[in-house]
């Protein structure tokens, strides 16, 4: 009788350390992507993709924005893929 008990108490523990431990993990990575990124941008966050230095931003159209300021950065290109600062 004791060995369903332990089996169960087994499986339980086993159960919730698969559900909590992929939260925690994805929790802390989204963090840790997301401290790279300006504040103020809408498009996506591009710090895990390779780029050139003093780059600014990947357009849509695949060009690169070397702009100073973010406002109008790919306008001209379809607007902003990735931000990098």
């Amino acid at each position: 009788m004791r060995r369903p008990r332990i089996r169960s108490a087994l499986a339980a523990a086993v159960l919730s350390a698969a559900v909590i431990a992929p939260v925690a993990i994805g929790t802390g990575t989204a963090q840790a992507a997301t401290v790279h990124c300006a504040h103020h941008t809408t498009g996506t966050c591009g710090t895990h993709i390779k780029h050139p230095k003093g780059v600014m931003a990947k357009c849509k159209d695949g060009t690169w924005s070397y702009s100073k300021h973010f406002s109008g950065t790919c306008s001209h290109h379809r607007g902003v893929k990735y931000w990098f600062k």
